[in-house]
C-alpha cells in the first residue's frame, strides 16, 4: 500500500473548514466530502468513500460525523479518525455554546422571543419535509417497513416520547421476518451486542440519578448509542428525555434548541451542546457532546477493519432496516407533537407550511436560509401584532 497523497494535517484542516462552513444537514455534508475529497483532491478513493457511507448507515450515530471519522481512519487509522472527528465537530460545538450563552443571557428580551416565534414554526416544516424524504429513500414500497413506521409514529405521538425498546424490537422483528424463513436457527449472539449497551446504560443512568452531570452524560450517551440514520432521528429521543422525563427544558426551549442546530454548520446532532449548556453551563455542554459523539466514534473505528464482512451480514442488514424504519416513524410522530406546541396561531401555521413547501420545491435552498427568513418574519409579525 503506497503512501497517501495528503498529510494528516491537510485532512484535519479540511474538516475544520467543513465543520465551520458546511450547512445543509447530512446529505449536503456527505455531498461536499465526495466532491472535495474524491472528485477534486482525489485523496480518498471512490471505493473507500462508498464503504464509509455504508458503514455509517449500518451503525448507530449521525451519518456525516461517522463518515468523517471513517475517512480519517482510511489512511491514518485511529489517530486520523480521532483528530478528524474532533476537527469536524469542534467548530459547530463552539458556535452552539456561544449561541447558548447568548440565549440564556437574553432569553427574557422580546426581540429574542420574536426571533424564535418564527423560527420554531419553520423548524416544523423543515423536519416534516426531511422526514418525508427519509421515508421515501429508506422505506420505499416495503410494506413491512411501512407497518413499523406507522406503529412507531402513532406510539411516539400518543406517548409523547420515543421508546428505545420498541425501536430495537423493530430491528429484531425484521430479523425474524426476513431471515428466519431462510435460516431456521438464528444465533442468540446476534442480539447480544444491542442488548448489553441498553441494559448497561439504563442501569448506570438510574445509579447516577442523584448527580446532574452524570445524568446528562449517560442520557446523551444513550442517545448516541441508539440513534440510526439522519441526525434528525435524535429529535424524538431527546424530546422524550430532555422535556418529558427530566424536565430540563420546556417545549419552547427544546424547539429553540432544534432551531439552533438548523442555523449552525456541521452535524445537526450538535444541538446537544446547546441543550447541555442551558441545563448545566459549559460542563453540561461538554458532557452532552462527548456523550453523543463517543459512541458514534466507537461504532465507526472498531468495526472499520472488519467492515466488508459486517456489511454482508444478513442479520445486521435486516436489523438496521427495521431500526431505521422505526426511527423515521418516531421522527414523524415527533413532528406531530412539536407542531401542536409551536403552531399557535395563523402566522405560525403559515410559516410552517411555507417552509415545508419551499424546501420541497426548491432543492437549492438550504435549511439555514429558511430559518433566517422565518426569524425575520417572526420579528416583523410580532411587532405588527403588538
Amino acid at each position: 500500500m503506497g503512501k497517501p497523497g495528503y498529510s494528516i494535517w491537510q485532512l484535519i484542516l479540511y474538516f475544520l473548514k467543513l465543520g465551520s462552513i458546511g450547512f445543509g444537514g447530512p446529505v449536503a455534508l456527505t455531498g461536499y466530502m465526495h466532491r472535495d475529497l474524491v472528485e477534486d483532491k482525489k485523496w480518498i478513493s471512490e471505493q473507500d468513500f462508498k464503504e464509509g457511507i455504508t458503514l455509517a448507515q449500518l451503525m448507530p450515530g449521525p451519518l456525516a460525523t461517522q463518515l468523517a471519522i471513517y475517512l480519517g481512519y482510511v489512511d491514518y487509522k485511529f489517530v486520523g479518525a480521532t483528530l478528524v472527528g474532533l476537527a469536524f465537530v469542534l467548530p459547530s460545538f463552539i458556535i452552539v455554546v456561544l449561541l447558548g450563552a447568548v440565549y440564556v443571557y437574553y432569553n427574557g428580551l422580546p426581540v429574542m422571543q420574536s426571533l424564535f416565534y418564527g423560527v420554531s414554526a419553520a423548524v416544523i416544516g423543515i423536519i416534516a419535509i426531511s422526514s418525508y424524504r427519509l421515508t421515501n429513500k429508506t422505506i420505499g414500497k416495503d410494506k413491512f417497513l411501512w407497518l413499523i413506521f406507522i406503529v412507531l409514529a402513532i406510539a411516539t405521538f400518543i406517548t409523547k416520547s420515543e421508546n428505545i425498546y420498541l425501536i430495537l424490537g423493530a430491528g429484531f422483528l425484521t430479523i425474524i421476518v426476513r431471515v428466519y424463513p431462510f435460516k431456521k436457527n438464528i444465533p442468540v449472539s446476534v442480539f447480544l451486542p444491542f442488548f448489553y449497551p441498553s441494559v448497561f446504560l439504563q442501569a448506570v443512568t438510574v445509579s447516577m440519578a442523584d448527580n446532574q452531570l452524570w445524568k446528562i452524560f449517560f442520557f446523551f450517551a444513550k442517545a448516541g448509542t441508539f440513534v440510526f440514520g439522519s441526525g434528525l432521528a435524535i429529535v424524538p429521543f431527546l424530546y422524550g428525555g430532555v422535556v418529558k422525563e427530566y424536565h430540563w427544558l420546556t417545549e419552547k426551549q427544546f424547539l429553540d434548541a432544534v432551531a439552533v442546530a438548523m442555523i449552525t454548520p456541521g452535524p445537526v446532532v450538535i444541538t446537544v451542546g446547546f441543550i447541555g449548556y442551558i441545563v448545566a453551563g459549559i460542563k453540561g455542554a461538554i458532557l452532552a457532546a462527548f456523550g453523543v459523539f463517543f459512541p458514534c466514534y466507537v461504532f465507526t473505528v472498531l468495526p472499520a477493519p472488519y467492515f466488508k464482512k459486517i456489511a454482508k451480514n444478513m442479520y445486521i442488514k435486516a436489523f438496521v432496516d427495521g431500526v431505521t424504519a422505526a426511527a423515521i416513524g418516531a421522527i414523524a410522530g415527533a413532528v406531530g407533537i412539536l407542531a401542536l406546541r409551536s403552531i399557535v396561531d395563523i402566522p405560525t401555521a403559515f410559516i410552517a407550511i411555507a417552509s415545508g413547501i419551499v424546501l420541497y420545491k426548491f432543492k437549492k435552498i438550504q435549511e439555514p436560509h429558511i430559518v433566517l427568513i422565518a426569524a425575520v418574519a417572526g420579528v416583523v409579525i410580532k411587532t405588527f401584532l403588538h
